[in-house]
């Protein structure tokens, strides 16, 4: 069994706001619900997981203590979710490779704690066993894959009309690859 890395990390970020970044517990049902609604609308048309369905947040929250799985998420000195990351390690061939999320709320983007919560998963990555961290990302999504590309990462890979949005509207799929031992 793989020894987990629990201890919550504070980050004091560029604008002087100071957050935990800690493993996601199931206490924090509604705080990610929350976190999930805050999100604004353009996000929703790319995320993969709908953070505003009660069902799915019940879904991840139950799988915390999952051993191919780590999740974490940055909270505020008030409680509220921030930030919402996951790891999850692949299945097979492909079990060296952990394929990662990294969400943050509009109001706490471009101070620093997007690369926190970056830095946060590949220690649980590395945690998991994994050499190698992919990011699925839509290629209209031009900010995600810049922020990724100053952390690293390289475009691997395109797969065209792969993925579609909430709309059903089809979108090419670049898979991005960060090599993290």
């Amino acid at each position: 069994m793989i020894e987990r890395i629990e201890a919550p990390i504070a980050a004091t970020l560029r604008n002087g706001r100071v957050v935990t970044i800690r493993p996601l517990a199931e206490s924090d049902r509604d705080e990610l619900l929350a976190f999930g609604r805050s999100l604004p609308n353009d996000d929703w048309l790319y995320l993969e997981d709908d953070l505003q369905n009660p069902e799915i947040i019940t879904r991840l929250v139950n799988a915390h203590a999952a051993e191919n799985w780590r999740q974490i998420v940055a909270v505020t000195e008030s409680g509220e979710i921030v930030g919402y990351s996951a790891v999850r390690r692949l299945p097979g061939w492909s079990s060296h490779v952990g394929d990662i999320q990294l969400m943050v709320r509009a109001d706490y983007r471009r101070c620093g704690l997007g690369t926190a919560m970056a830095q946060a998963i590949f220690e649980a990555a590395r945690d998991l066993g994994v050499a190698k961290v992919i990011v699925e990302v839509m290629q209209e999504q031009t900010g995600g894959i810049a922020i990724f590309e100053r952390l690293g990462f390289c475009v691997e890979g395109t797969f065209s009309d792969h993925a579609r949005d909430r709309f059903g509207a089809r979108h090419h799929l670049h898979i991005l690859a960060y090599h993290v031992t």
